[in-house]
C-alpha cells in the first residue's frame, strides 16, 4: 500500500520507517528542509535504538523516501497519517491543535481519490470529527474518512514496540476505512497481533487513558517508596509483592525521580483538561499530575539531606539528563528541576549524559559539561544518578571512590545495592530502601 506520513518527529519517523519495513511504500513529509536534507543523507535527528539501520535499509530498498512537499507524498496514497506535534498550551494544558489542522488542510488539498486520513498524533477526544469537518470544506464526504490510530511507542524501544505491539487500535466509522486500515496492518495481524477496531472517540480516549494509568502507577510507587523509607520497608520487595498480582502486574512499579518525556506529562494534562471541559473532572489524574510535579521538585532537597542539609558551595555531579535511558529526549525530564534546585541552594553542578548533552544545552544553564561520568565526578562532593543508563549501572565503583572528593552517592534509580555500597565505604542514599548508609 502507499502511505504518506506527515511529520518526521519521533512518532512520524519511527512509524514511517516501520511501515516501510512491513513492505509498504512510504513517503515522509516535513516542513523543515534541513531535517529532510539530513534524512536523505542518512542522518537521523533523534536517538532511538535500531532506527538508523531501519531507515537505511528501507531507503536503499526504495520503500522509504522523504520530501518537504505534501503534494508529492499524498496524491495516490491509500492512507495519509498525521504525526505532528500536539504540545500542551501553557494557559490551560489543552493540546495545541494548530499543526494537526494545518496538516489536515494540506492533505485535503493534495489528495486524489478516496484517502483515509489517519490521526497518529496523540489528539484530544473528538479530533477525528473535528478534522473531518475541516476537510469537508475542501472535499466531498465520499472522498475521505478520518480515523484514529493512536501510537503506543516507548522511547528507547519504539522500533520493537511498533513491529511487535501488544495490540493495534483503530477507530473508524465505515467498512471502507476499516478495510484500508486492515490492509495497512495486515503484515502484523498475519503474525497474530490483535487489531482492536472501535469508533474514533474510543480510540482517542484509549491512548490518554492508557498513559494516565501508567503515570498513576509511577506516581503511586513513588509515594509508596517514601512510606518505605520511613517505616523500614523495602520498596523493591513491596513492588515485587504487588506486581505478582495479575490484576496489577509488575511494569511501571520502579521508584525514581518522577516521570517525564513526550507523552505522560502532556497526556495527563490533556486528559485533565478534557475531563474538566466535559464536566467530569478526573480527580485521580489531577492528583497524579500534582504528585509528580512535587516529586521532581523535591529531589534537590533529597540530595541536600543526604549531604547533611547544606550544599551551598558544594560541587555535585549529576549523571543522566534525559528522562529515561536509551533516548536523547529531554522533554519534561526530572533532571531539569533537579539541576535548578541544586543551583538554587548554591551548588556547583557538573553534568553528563551518554546521549542527551546536545538536547540539554538549551534547557540547562550555569552547569559544567563533562565528556564522561568520571570527568563529571572528578573532585565532586557527591554524585547523583538521575537516569538509569547502563554506563552508570556498570561504573567502576573503586574508581568512583578515588575520583570523588567525598564518597557520597545519591542514587535516584536504585542501580546499586545499599549494603554493598556501605561495605565499599560510600555514604549512599537510594529511593524507598534506606535514606543513607555508610
Amino acid at each position: 500500500m502507499r502511505i504518506a506520513m506527515i511529520g518526521t518527529g519521533y512518532v512520524g519517523l519511527v512509524s514511517g520507517a516501520c511501515f516501510a519495513d512491513l513492505g509498504h511504500t512510504v513517503t515522509c513529509v516535513d516542513i523543515d528542509p534541513e531535517k529532510i536534507r539530513k534524512l536523505e543523507a542518512g542522518i537521523i535527528p533523534i536517538y532511538e535504538p535500531g532506527l538508523e539501520e531501519l531507515v537505511k535499509r528501507n531507503v536503499e530498498a526504495g520503500r522509504l523516501s522523504f520530501t518537504t512537499e505534501v503534494s508529492e507524498a499524498v496524491p495516490g496514497a491509500d492512507a495519509a497519517f498525521v504525526a505532528v506535534g500536539t504540545p500542551p498550551r501553557p494557559e490551560d494544558g489543552h493540546a495545541d491543535m494548530r499543526y494537526v489542522h494545518a496538516a489536515a488542510e494540506a492533505i485535503a488539498t493534495a489528495m486524489t481519490g478516496f484517502t483515509v486520513i489517519v490521526d497518529k498524533s496523540t489528539v484530544p477526544v473528538g479530533t477525528a470529527r473535528e478534522v473531518s469537518e475541516i476537510i469537508a470544506r475542501i472535499r466531498n464526504p465520499d472522498e475521505y474518512e478520518v480515523v484514529s490510530n493512536p501510537e503506543f511507542l516507548r522511547e528507547g524501544a519504539a522500533v520493537d514496540d511498533f513491529l511487535e505491539p501488544d495490540r493495534v487500535v483503530v477507530g473508524v466509522r465505515s467498512e471502507k476505512a476499516r478495510n484500508v486500515m486492515e490492509g495497512v496492518y495486515k503484515p502484523l495481524t498475519d503474525r497474530g497481533v490483535p487489531l482492536l477496531v472501535t469508533d474514533p472517540e474510543s480510540a482517542e480516549l484509549i491512548k490518554y487513558a492508557a498513559n494516565a494509568f501508567l503515570a498513576t502507577k509511577i506516581a503511586f510507587i513513588n509515594e509508596i517508596a517514601d512510606v518505605c523509607e520511613r517505616t523500614g520497608a523495602n520498596v523493591h520487595e513491596v513492588s515485587r509483592g504487588i506486581g505478582m498480582d495479575t490484576r496489577i502486574g509488575p511494569k511501571f512499579l520502579m521508584p525514581g525521580p518522577g516521570y517525564g518525556g513526550s507523552c505522560f506529562p502532556k497526556d495527563t494534562l490533556e486528559l485533565v483538561a478534557t475531563a474538566r471541559r466535559h464536566g467530569a473532572p478526573s480527580r485521580i489524574v489531577e492528583a497524579v499530575v500534582e504528585s509528580n510535579d512535587h516529586r521532581k521538585r523535591s529531589m534537590a532537597e533529597r540530595v541536600a539531606r543526604a549531604m547533611g542539609d547544606s550544599i551551598d558551595g558544594k560541587t555535585i555531579a549529576v549523571l543522566g539528563l534525559t528522562f529515561k535511558a536509551e533516548t536523547d529526549d529531554m522533554r519534561e525530564s526530572p533532571s531539569i528541576d533537579i539541576v535548578a534546585g541544586l543551583q538554587e541552594q548554591g551548588a556547583k553542578v557538573v553534568v553528563h549524559d551518554p546521549k542527551g548533552m546536545e538536547s540539554a544545552k538549551s534547557l540547562l544553564s550555569g552547569v559544567e559539561w563533562a565528556d564522561n561520568a568520571y570527568e563529571a565526578m572528578n573532585g565532586a562532593d557527591a554524585a547523583v544518578i538521575v537516569t538509569e543508563w547502563t554506563a552508570y549501572r556498570t561504573l567502576d565503583l573503586d574508581r568512583v571512590l578515588k575520583t570523588l572528593a567525598r564518597p557520597v552517592m545519591i542514587d535516584l534509580r536504585n542501580l546499586f545495592d545499599p549494603d554493598d555500597m556501605a561495605a565499599r565505604g560510600f555514604t549512599y542514599a537510594s529511593v524507598g530502601r534506606v535514606l543513607a548508609t555508610g
